[in-house]
């Protein structure tokens, strides 16, 4: 069976020898992938140096900080997915690593609120050509046989992002002010560019069609972000507004519009036959259940630590680190652990002690102050689901996926991903309120908010072990 892909070695299918430059690939990839993962999680704790530092700008206004690229990010990524698979994912990914370098620099000087939106908007374009591409890049480099032992790596930098980015940002924020958080990205992209493009070999898709439908472009990138739109205005707007039910109508319109397209289309933007394949519909599905219950948990618990038992932003960093920090060291051999019973079993473990987790949760946080049972507990819990969710989802969504279609699919993926992202977070908020209400009602939000993520896990856990069930009498009938 032959593997063969423009600019890398022929490797039969069941070839384990990796050669030295994958790992290099990986490394590249990983160092990228944890440096956006991380720009994302500290952005949000200089939000109050910002409003100082631009006391003429509104809430909503500073709001756009984070929206702007979130949304960008979004609306881009299967526009990114084609350009990869057609023109180079090394091409692809070391420009747009470029782009997010010189953005963040230009980020950290900004001299004014519309300015520093203004280059965010750059950030997002250089971050959503580099994640489909940098997936693509790294799944083209191992042989079949040892891409799930790459992605278990590669998905740490998720986990140890997660577990850095509230520490690392509150000491940057605190000794350095807002500018650090993205001044930190310019000497590591750097790095990249200088070292990255002598080790990673490029690759490309022979099946990528030399042309593309230039209608669905626009259908899918204002689709999408309208919809990344919609949902992170819900809290302000409220969700029963005839503004924000027109703005998803609009959204829907868009997104079926580009379903519709794509389907009779000859050259789609992205193969909706991909969805025909059914660890990748099973995988986008379980991602969904999973992202919003992570998701919802990391970004509310940090509200009540600070609001209601007044603990520090540091303080609070530390407190939470181990969990995510848990995730990372899990990550890696959970992925080798792949390669011998499958995704599947893994992903319902997970979802248990992601159920387990929240519920000690639910018994032992309140509003008495109690580390131990009340968050270390808890988080090491959901540290474990993290850690055979993150890389377990990705591994499960593209297994199945043809190799000259990774970026596209990769694309789609990421998608899902930061669609689920936005209402996981959008969800979390509109159920907790307002922080400065009783402690009382904070905690009654936050258990309500433990509650969904609970039924979120257990969605993921009863979905892949049928995945595991029906894959398991698959193989057996062969």
């Amino acid at each position: 069976m032959d593997y063969s892909e423009t600019g890398r070695v022929l490797m039969d299918a069941e070839t384990t020898f990796v050669p030295r430059k994958a790992w290099l690939t990986l490394a590249i990839a990983s160092v990228a992938s944890f440096m956006i993962a991380i720009e994302t999680s500290i952005i949000s704790l200089a939000l109050p140096q910002l409003r100082a530092g631009f006391p003429e700008a509104s809430e909503t206004k500073l709001s756009w900080v984070v929206n702007a690229y979130t949304i960008g990010v979004a609306s881009l990524l299967l526009v990114s997915g084609w350009l990869a698979d057609r023109y180079g994912r090394k091409k692809l990914f070391f420009s747009g690593l470029f782009i997010f370098c010189i953005a963040s620099f230009a980020a950290a000087l900004s001299p004014s609120a519309n300015f520093l939106i203004a280059v965010r908007v750059f950030q997002a374009i250089g971050g959503a050509m580099q994640y489909p591409a940098g997936l693509a890049l790294l799944l083209a480099a191992f042989p079949p046989t040892r891409i799930q032992t790459a992605i278990g790596i590669w998905g740490a930098t998720g986990g140890l992002a997660a577990a850095l980015g509230p520490t690392v940002g509150a000491l940057l924020v605190d000794a350095f002010d807002w500018q650090a958080v993205f001044f930190i990205n310019v000497p590591v992209a750097a790095l990249v560019l200088v070292f990255g493009p002598r080790w990673v070999e490029e690759s490309t898709s022979a099946a990528a069609s030399t042309r593309v439908d230039l209608l669905g472009v626009p259908l899918a990138s204002i689709g999408v972000g309208t919809a990344i739109f919609a949902i992170t205005q819900g809290n302000n707007w409220g969700w029963g507004s005839l503004s924000l039910l027109i703005t998803f109508l609009i959204a829907a319109v868009l997104v079926f519009a580009f379903v519709v397209r794509s389907r009779k289309h000859s050259a789609p933007l992205f193969d909706l036959k991909l969805f025909q394949i059914r660890s990748f519909r099973i995988g986008s599905i379980g991602t969904v259940f999973f992202i919003v219950a992570f998701f919802s948990w990391l970004i509310s618990l940090p509200t009540f630590l600070q609001g209601v038992w007044e603990w520090s932003v540091l303080k609070t960093g530390f407190a939470i680190a181990p969990g995510p920090m848990l995730c990372a060291i899990i990550s890696p051999p959970a992925g080798k652990m792949a390669e011998r019973v499958g995704n599947g079993p893994l992903l319902t473990v997970g979802g248990l002690c992601g159920v387990g987790g929240l519920l000690c949760h639910l018994f032992w946080t309140g509003l008495e102050p109690d580390f131990f049972k009340g968050v270390l507990l808890p988080g090491l819990l959901i540290g474990i689901a993290a850690g055979l969710g993150f890389a377990q989802i990705i591994g499960a969504t593209m297994k199945d996926v043809p190799r000259d279609q990774f970026a596209m699919a990769g694309a789609g993926r990421t998608t899902i991903f930061q669609l689920s992202l936005a209402l996981g977070v959008a969800l979390a908020f509109t159920i907790i309120g307002n922080p400065d209400r009783s402690s009382n009602e904070v905690l009654d939000g936050l258990q309500i908010t433990w509650l969904m993520g609970i039924g979120c896990y257990l969605v993921q856990t009863i979905l892949f072990a049928s995945f595991s069930f029906v894959e398991k009498v698959t193989h057996n009938g062969r």
